[in-house]
């Protein structure tokens, strides 16, 4: 049997991963209060894609963050995504569902939401990477962390060797991925000097004072579509 066709909504979904260059993920900023302002401003300076990471969410809570990253995405014509739990996920209409090594398989994550989302997994060696890059239902693969980073506690640092790695193996693979962890503007040029075109950040624009002129920063030393 030939594999169904792609509806429009997974191609314009797909089109746009395959522009994106800079992916940001953040909590849903509660002890700023400022979530909606902050995402308009993050689209606004460049960023592609937002994805939305607290653990200490309830689902409700969740869905309620996710609607208003819903919106700005929208409004900026930009994707948005859930980490995790594919039911709140497929409440919210999420364009990207991204999962951990320890969290639902391809399959699953399909069985919930379909052919229409994108969906991505995070990998913390190269082994790891060839095989998610490899399954046929994911749709864009992370290596990290570059460097160590207080948002994954714990978790060793892969190095510039493995991101190196990471790209001679992808050769000239049209599936997307992007370097991960502690990448900022003072260090992007290393990640690009090992083949990384696309970068996931946290810190370098939930921190900054001016989220729109960090993104900006960044999103200029990135190669353009």
């Amino acid at each position: 049997m030939s594999p169904s066709p792609k509806s429009d909504l997974a191609t314009r979904r797909r089109a746009a991963l395959q522009r994106a260059r800079l992916y940001l993920c953040i909590d849903a900023r509660s002890a700023q209060g400022d979530l909606a302002e902050f995402v308009d401003a993050a689209y606004t300076g460049g960023v592609d894609i937002i994805q939305l990471r607290d653990k200490s969410l309830e689902a409700r809570a969740e869905i309620e963050a996710l609607e208003v990253l819903r919106e700005a995405a929208r409004r900026h014509g930009k994707l948005f995504a859930a980490n995790d739990r594919a039911d709140v996920a497929a409440l919210v209409g999420a364009d990207v569902f991204h999962v951990g090594q320890r969290d639902l398989t391809t399959a699953q994550a399909r069985r919930i939401l379909g052919d229409d989302v994108i969906i991505g997994r995070s990998n913390n060696s190269l082994e790891q990477f060839s095989s998610s890059y490899a399954d046929p239902g994911l749709d864009y693969a992370v290596i990290g962390p570059v460097w160590p980073t207080p948002t994954k506690p714990g978790r060793p640092a892969v190095g510039l060797d493995t991101v190196r790695s990471v790209a001679q193996h992808v050769g000239t693979g049209a599936k997307p991925w992007f370097a991960i962890g502690g990448v900022d503007a003072t260090n992007l040029a290393q990640v690009k000097s090992v083949g990384a075109e696309r970068i996931v950040v946290v810190r370098a624009i939930a921190d900054a004072p001016d989220p729109a002129a960090a993104a900006r920063l960044l999103r200029a030393q990135l190669p353009q579509w």
